[in-house]
This record gives structure tokens, sequence and C-alpha cells, in this order.
């Protein structure tokens, strides 16, 4: 006779969650799905979709909500709850449900990149490797034991957006993987977060996503503009006095005499000083007029006719 799968409940924010929840459905692991927060749209289809699998559905638009996460769970009896990228810290009323029975998927290596877009972090400091990490619950975000990190390489041209694609379609495998694991696995191993590697990163605000040219070099201003693309429509910045995004550049590896943040030349693309000696080439920005070309830019201000070549 075959062994009855343990049942998985998911509380989940929102799209970075669904090729996780359509491969766990497909191999019939779900038994309830709760979404914090979340536009009505995606709440509207995750509803949808629930009702066609037979799977219990919760809407916690709001932190108020959370008190009623508890009855819920009792009712359902899952034997594991996943989270991903759930909005909403869960209290000790709610986590007694069970001993290591939360398990949250952070799109970040823990414990170095603790916070709410670890994704926009690793790529603005330019790493080469982020991961999945995999970590039993408490009372704090991201502060539980390590169960594992999934390493995942950053591509050179990855920008958030293509990062998160690439970390959601990797997650599903992930959360397949640890529910298999779950249904033999008497005790998950796990240890403690090193707190000597811990830093929180806050949710990013301007000063995290504004280009300083007389400080940022070349590189640190691209790893930013794909940082910021496109969940802040690119990195802002200040350009012939006029507040701009950069949502679309490359490096351009020219030496100049000018002062970092000066228009040097218009080709096809907008090229600005660095201070490192080199320039970044403008291709895609928005402005108050809209999203447009380094050659619509140049033609609406008539930079061509301003710069001295």
């Amino acid at each position: 006779m075959e062994d009855k799968k343990k049942k998985i409940m998911i509380l989940c924010g929102g799209k970075f969650a669904f090729p996780s929840l359509q491969l766990l459905a497909y191999e019939k692991f779900i038994c309830g799905i709760g979404i914090g927060k979340g536009s009505n749209m995606i709440i509207d289809a995750l509803e949808r979709e629930s009702e066609d699998s037979n799977i219990s559905f919760r809407s916690f638009p709001n932190k108020k909500n959370i008190s009623e996460m508890r009855p819920w769970i009792d009712t359902i009896q899952p034997d594991y709850i996943f989270c991903i990228s759930f909005p909403f810290l869960l209290p000790e009323t709610i986590l007694s449900y069970g001993h290591e029975k939360f398990i949250n998927f952070h799109p970040g290596p823990l414990p170095r990149y603790r916070g709410v877009m670890p994704i926009f972090e690793v790529l603005k400091n330019q790493e080469t490797e982020t991961a999945i990490c995999a970590h039993f619950m408490n009372s704090k975000f991201d502060e539980g034991n390590i169960i594992f990190n999934d390493p995942i390489t950053i591509q050179k041209e990855d920008t958030y957006g293509k990062l998160t694609v690439r970390l959601s379609d990797r997650l599903a495998q992930v959360t397949l993987n640890m529910a298999n694991m779950l249904q033999f696995a008497n005790r998950i191993p796990n240890q403690p977060q090193d707190k000597n590697l811990a830093y929180y990163y806050e949710k990013p605000e301007l000063s995290d996503t504004y280009i300083n040219w007389k400080r940022m070099t070349a590189g640190e201003i691209i790893a930013l503009i794909n940082a910021c693309n496109p969940w802040n429509t690119g990195a802002d910045a200040t350009l012939l006095g006029e507040q701009v995004k950069i949502i679309i550049a490359s490096i351009l590896d020219e030496p100049h005499n000018n002062q970092p943040g000066t228009i040097v030349s218009i080709t096809d693309t907008i090229n600005i000083a660095c201070e490192d000696n080199k320039q970044i080439a403008i291709t895609i920005l928005s402005t108050d007029e809209g999203i447009m070309t380094a050659n619509q830019f140049s033609s609406s201000k008539n930079l061509a006719l301003k710069i001295n070549y």
C-alpha cells in the first residue's frame, strides 16, 4: 500500500511563487494556499485555481488578518507550511502550530543577505552568485536555522527582472525536492546562522537607487541600473539638471577628460563620463515625458547641437 503524501500548505506573496505552486499542485502536495497582500488579479486567479483543484484558499491582505490564520491552519492540519515571499512576519501564536513545521524559501543567500529585496542587493553589490535559501522560520525575519543554500550563478546581463524569473523557475524544483525529502525524513538537518556573517538590508530608498556620478565607477553604475530594472523603472539619476531614470546602459571603455556625470558624446547612445575614466552608454531612459531611446531624448533636448566633439 502506497504511503499517504504529507500535506503542504503554501503561504505566498504573488507571482514569484506561481511556478512552485503549479508544480507542487500537479504533484498533489498542496492542501492550502494563503496569499499576503497581492493584487486583485493575482488573488482572483489563485482563488479560481484553488477551487478547481479543491485546495483551501485564504487571502491575508494586511497584518490584522494574520489573526485568522491559526484557526485556518488548525482546520486543515498541514504537515508542513512553505513560505514563498510571504510579506508578513508570522507571530509565535502561529509558529507554535509545530516545531520545524514552517520552512521559508528566501531568494538570496543567508545569513549575508537578509531582508525584503535580496535580488536587488546581490546585483547592486556585483555578486557573481546568489542562492535560494531554505530555512526554518522563527519570530524574526530570515533568522531561522538554515537547511541549505541552493546556489545560482548570476549572469553578466542579468537585470532584476531576468534574475527574478530564473530564481522563480529554479524555486519550483527546489520546493519539489524539499517536499519529496519530507516524505521520508523524520528530521531535516539544519544549522544555526552565523551571526558574524549576518547582514539585514532594509527596503531600498531613493538614496539606494540614485547614481552618484562623482563617487561611483562605471561598473557600479551599470550594476545599479540592472538591479533597478524593472521594479524601479531603472536607476535614478540627474542628467542635464533633469531627474531621469536610466533603464538600459552598458560600459564604454573609452577614456575621457570630463567631470563625472558630463555628456561626453552622442552616437546611438548618450555617453556619460564616470569617475574611473570610463563611460556608460545609455540606450533607454525614462523622463517626465515618458520612456524613450537615447536618440529620442537627444532630439528632444537638441543635445547634438550642445556637445563639443
